[in-house]
């Protein structure tokens, strides 16, 4: 199938502009672009679905413009807000613009130009706003601006007229993109409609007849009506010191059933037939849950690498068989991340059930004699029955960490 009926057969596109046009235009290699506001120093998870339609389309041949909006990161794109964005200062948006312009480089090939990032600080930092007012400014009606769901969303709540001046500078972007490097598609999420449409509205009052397309992306929700990407601990981050690859893929294997194939649809380069024979697993073998792990494994390579992903498989094997004694000291600490630890004060040698009350483990000395007596307690995953056992470097993993278990759940990280 071309690449219009796989992004419909993947969910893909919730507005087109001109459908057969745009269907036409990709036949051939064309230059596309989508923009990314620097509003932080990561990307996170819903950014994804962006930058693997991106990498689709290259994949087919066409060039992507991954443009970094470190101009209109400095006033904040009303789309989807409900209160007004903080302006932050032009060194702390310059730094998240250099953090996103590295994340978007692992993904798309920059190799021999067939890829492109831009700053539209380069066009936006020096513009006045004279010029700004008679070149951008004098084709747009205070009505068109009005109509626009962006600004029909903050009526009552208000926008400022730093907010609801974005979508000409947005419009200016493509303007740029379009005149200096033959751009003709722009993509973005639906709550990038407005935006885009002025965008060509622009382009063809400033008089070019060549055919331009807008292209935006449904908003992914979850079936139990949550937000998706967000968890008890917060934002799903792409970068790994935010979001550990282990957390990614624990995000990803816990996706429920009503959710998992439209997550394997829009975030892996699976084909149709295998995609369709994990849907029948999910109806015939849900317990098997193996569309969960396979949408694990393929977006965790495709985020963390191999190497982050066999770290990730590794750490849930060894959590869920509790044989913790095998994990590495990084494994150790993405897997036992959230979990009570206890800075030791000393690297002595210490008895087992002094250790277990001072970490918090137990409340007492009685209470910690109980559960050794039956077997709660586990140093490394082994159980440890001793009420006289002494702790020793022997038992500290990497010479860091010991791991402490109580019952079947309850962890706590001793470190040194």
């Amino acid at each position: 199938m071309d690449i219009v009926d796989d992004l419909k057969y993947r969910g893909l596109i919730n507005q087109v502009t001109d459908e057969e046009g745009l269907r036409k235009a990709l036949q051939k290699p064309i230059t596309f672009y989508c923009g990314f506001d620097a509003t932080g120093d990561s990307l996170h998870v819903g950014h994804l679905l962006i930058i693997v339609i991106m990498m689709r389309l290259q994949k087919e041949g066409h060039h992507p413009i991954a443009l970094v909006g470190g101009g209109t990161g400095m006033i904040g794109d009303p789309s989807g807000r409900s209160t007004e964005r903080q302006l932050n200062t032009p060194e702390v948006v310059e730094g998240y613009a250099d953090s996103i312009r590295r994340q978007l480089s692992r993904f798309l090939d920059f190799e021999h130009g067939k890829a492109t990032i831009a700053n539209n600080i380069e066009w936006l930092g020096n513009l006045s706003t004279i010029t700004f007012l008679r070149d951008v400014g004098k084709h747009f009606s205070l009505n068109y601006m009005l109509a626009k769901d962006s600004v029909q969303s903050r009526m009552e709540s208000g926008i400022s007229f730093t907010e609801f001046s974005y979508m000409l500078l947005q419009a200016f972007d493509y303007l740029n993109l379009y005149e200096k490097k033959g751009c003709r598609l722009e993509i973005g999420g639906s709550d990038q409609w407005g935006n885009i449409t002025a965008g060509l509205e622009l382009i063809r009052r400033r008089g070019h007849e060549d055919p331009v397309f807008g292209l935006t992306f449904p908003l992914i929700t979850k079936s139990d009506g949550t937000k998706f990407g967000k968890t008890s601990g917060g934002a799903i981050w792409l970068d790994p010191n935010r979001t550990t690859p282990y957390e990614w893929y624990q995000f990803w294997i816990n996706a429920a059933d009503a959710d998992v194939i439209n997550y394997l649809k829009y975030f892996t380069f699976l084909s149709k037939e295998q995609i369709e024979n994990l849907s029948e697993s999910v109806k015939n073998h849900p317990e098997k849950r193996e569309a969960q792990k396979t949408l694990a494994r393929e977006v965790t390579r495709l985020v963390h690498g191999e190497k982050a992903l066999h770290e990730a498989e590794h750490i849930s094997e060894a959590l869920f068989s509790g044989n913790v004694g095998q994990l590495t000291a990084s494994e150790i600490r993405q897997g036992f991340k959230d979990v009570p630890t206890y800075d030791a004060v000393s690297r002595e040698p210490a008895g087992l059930i002094d250790l277990i009350v001072a970490s918090g483990v137990t409340t007492s000395k009685r209470q910690a004699r109980e559960d050794i007596k039956n077997g709660a307690i586990y140093i490394n995953g082994e159980r440890q029955t001793d009420l006289n056992y002494i702790v020793t470097d022997k038992d500290r993993i990497d010479g860091a960490y010991i791991i402490i278990r109580r019952g079947k759940k309850k962890y706590t990280l001793i470190k040194y």
